[in-house]
């Protein structure tokens, strides 16, 4: 020990992470990398890229996980910090994507909560389509069935998969209000 006392760690992550099984650094990565504030794509060939995604947090292995399954060619990028933003590595990630004619910042928080605004404000090296949950006062829904549609729709638009006319502007998901406005109980059965 270096010091006489312990300090407690203290991991500020989801549960679902902690065992996740893409959720993980080398031992290579530990000893010899350090923090980076963005991490680029590297699964991905930069030429054929028409989309990038950028996010943070546990929504990264969603996407990932449906990029996976659909076999497409979106570009997924986390940024890890987000103050002070950092200017420079985005717009390197940019420039390693120029057939790019589509970027969306992703979250799970409602558009009026979470990263969006601060995004909004320093994220001025090219156009930022939002795909997030409706604006709302509270974070959660209160309903775990509704929890799991909205969390679907924030995938699935990501992935560019909307007709709606708002879909190349800001994406809030007001454009399909009856997909979660009524959901109907299971039939109990006696």
């Amino acid at each position: 020990m270096k010091r006489p006392f312990r300090k407690p760690l203290i991991v500020f992550t989801p549960k679902s992470l902690l065992r996740h099984p893409a959720c993980v650094s080398s031992l290579d990565e530990l000893s010899r990398g350090g923090f980076r504030e963005v991490i680029d794509d590297d699964k991905v060939d930069p030429a054929q890229v028409n989309r990038v995604i950028f996010t943070s947090g546990k929504l990264y292995y969603e996407l990932l996980e449906e990029r996976t399954k659909r076999g497409t060619g979106e570009a997924i990028v986390r940024i890890e910090q987000l103050y002070p933003f950092p200017k420079e590595q985005v717009k390197a990630v940019l420039a390693k994507y120029p057939n790019a004619t589509r970027h969306a910042w992703v979250q799970e928080e409602p558009a009026n909560m979470g990263a969006w605004s601060f995004i909004l404000r320093n994220f001025k090296e090219t156009d930022i389509l939002l795909v997030a949950r409706p604006e709302s006062g509270s974070p959660a829904t209160g309903s775990n069935r509704l929890h799991g549609i909205r969390q679907r729709k924030i995938v699935e638009k990501a992935f560019g998969e909307c007709t709606c006319p708002n879909a190349n502007l800001v994406c809030k998901m007001v454009c399909a209000p009856h997909e979660w406005s009524y959901i109907p109980e299971p039939a109990k059965t006696e």
